[in-house]
């Protein structure tokens, strides 16, 4: 009888559905001061994650611009971050969790060679 083998994760995927999923109720809060912001941060969390899934998928040069693409949103996703704790809209603390996962997930995507 053959057992069936678990499904592989990839645990950078994981790790940025983990942050969309910690950042959710604060990406709506930032939505109710500035709609514009929120639904960057809502685009580029979601850019971070379908990358990372897309380029998984990948090879060769493909992959490697997907990876490339996810880092640049992550770095998006950050910076406004920032830019919503420097208006006022949420505070360090707030972030804090989804900012330690989206570092981590920079960190992965530099080990799989995005150099953003």
């Amino acid at each position: 009888m053959q057992t069936k083998t678990p499904p592989r994760t990839f645990e950078a995927l994981d790790v940025a559905l983990l942050a969309i999923t910690r950042l959710r109720d604060v990406v709506g809060k930032i939505r109710r001061c500035d709609h514009d912001l929120g639904d960057q941060i809502r685009a580029s969390l979601s850019s971070v994650a379908l990358n990372l899934g897309e380029g998984n998928a990948s090879e060769g040069g493909n992959r490697l611009s997907r990876f490339s693409t996810a880092a640049g949103s992550n770095q998006e996703t950050r910076a406004a971050l920032r830019v919503a704790v420097a208006w006022g809209y949420v505070g360090e603390a707030e972030v804090a969790e989804g900012e330690a996962l989206l570092d981590r997930v920079a960190a992965m995507l530099h080990r799989l060679g995005a150099r953003r």
